[in-house]
């Protein structure tokens, strides 16, 4: 190892709301660290993913500890307006943000530190390591979309990212989660729409005898609930995300065509599984 050593307490691995949080937290102690992060700025791994999106978790209960998320509390951050957010925590509480480098490699130094490489080719040794990369950095892409033709363009969510990318014609959108509800919903005023649904799912209303429904979760715990726990092992099954007027009934009646889950494909022609879940 012929690069010289940069020695700290605690490597941070990503600038999002985990590692900022964590930064936060670490500048209340003596503990000497550093946040790197493969993204050129601050709220990039936002900046990236398409323009329309916007937080499932109200500003309330996306702020992080000691910075006030401007705005409507019950409303929904849009999504530049939480990278930007981002930008301003790490600024406002000066934490030590390497941006523009990722790690390539971890690995045990010794019996008490780690040794990371990042991708200037500095080695930075550290007592402990907080990985906070976070989920969903790698797209999901299905086998069975290797059965379309080439002339069939697939896009991801984060290939995607406003209808101007989308050629004309009918388009299918694959997965009825948070992120395939919104885009099947913004397409459907310029294209004719399909969303092929996977499994069922719950979504909860936005407020519960006048108040928001996340002040339930978290007032009851449920926001605490260990994935193990009964609890958490059913809201894991469940998968339940807020309604913002995306039920499968809400795009049915904005024209979105609804379909069961995809089972393959053959050239230019789609074959889905019969829909129960309506």
């Amino acid at each position: 190892m012929t690069q010289a050593l940069q020695e700290i307490d605690v490597l941070v691995i990503g600038a999002g709301q985990a590692g900022l949080a964590a930064g936060y937290h670490l500048a209340r102690t003596k503990l000497s660290y550093l946040i790197v992060d493969r993204h050129a700025r601050i709220g990039d791994s936002w900046r990236c993913r398409y323009d329309s999106l916007t937080l499932f978790t109200p500003r309330a209960f996306s702020t992080l500890p000691g910075l006030t998320l401007d705005g409507d509390p019950q409303g929904y951050p849009a999504r530049d307006e939480f990278a930007d957010y981002l930008e301003a925590y790490a600024s406002h509480f000066d934490l030590p943000v390497l941006s523009g480098n990722g790690v390539v490699q971890l690995e045990p130094w010794t019996d008490e530190r780690f040794v990371a490489q990042i991708d200037d080719g500095r080695h930075i040794v550290a007592k402990a390591v907080i990985v906070a990369t976070g989920a969903f950095q790698i797209p999901i892409i299905p086998t069975i979309g290797a059965g379309f033709d080439s002339a069939v363009a697939q896009l991801t969510p984060e290939s995607y990212h406003n209808s101007g990318d989308v050629r004309p014609g009918t388009v299918l959108v694959v997965g009825d989660g948070a992120s395939g509800r919104d885009i099947a919903a913004e397409l459907v005023s310029t294209h004719e729409v399909l969303l092929a649904v996977g499994r069922g799912r719950r979504l909860f209303p936005e407020r519960i005898l006048g108040r928001s429904t996340w002040w339930w979760l978290r007032s009851l715990g449920l926001m605490k609930a260990r994935p193990g726990s009964a609890v958490g092992r059913l809201m894991r099954r469940a998968d339940p995300f807020p309604d913002r007027g995306r039920s499968l009934d809400d795009l049915q009646r904005m024209g979105v065509a609804i379909s069961g889950r995809l089972v393959s494909a053959n050239g230019r022609t789609a074959i889905f599984r019969i829909c129960l879940n309506g």
